[in-house]
């Protein structure tokens, strides 16, 4: 990384947790700044992939609670 690259991510560092989302979503998309966006393109097969294998009866649903609680380690 170059010096300024550092100098932009610690102060980026120093951002509140919002102003820090904000900011790596628009680095993120200027990344993904081709036509046809190949990052949005790779994440709707991945929806399409887990839909089907879902109706196929590989994954099952759960609950958005029980998502949450086992995202941040609450259940085990």
């Amino acid at each position: 990384m170059s010096k300024r690259g550092a100098e932009v991510l610690e102060e980026a560092l120093s951002l509140p947790p919002e102003d820090r989302a904000e900011l790596a979503e628009r680095l993120l998309t200027s990344l993904d700044a081709s036509p046809g966006g190949r990052i949005d393109r790779m994440w709707a097969a991945e929806a399409e992939d887990r839909i089907e294998a879902f109706e196929r009866g590989e994954i099952k649903a759960v609950s958005a609670d029980d998502a949450f609680d086992a995202a941040d380690g609450s259940k085990p």
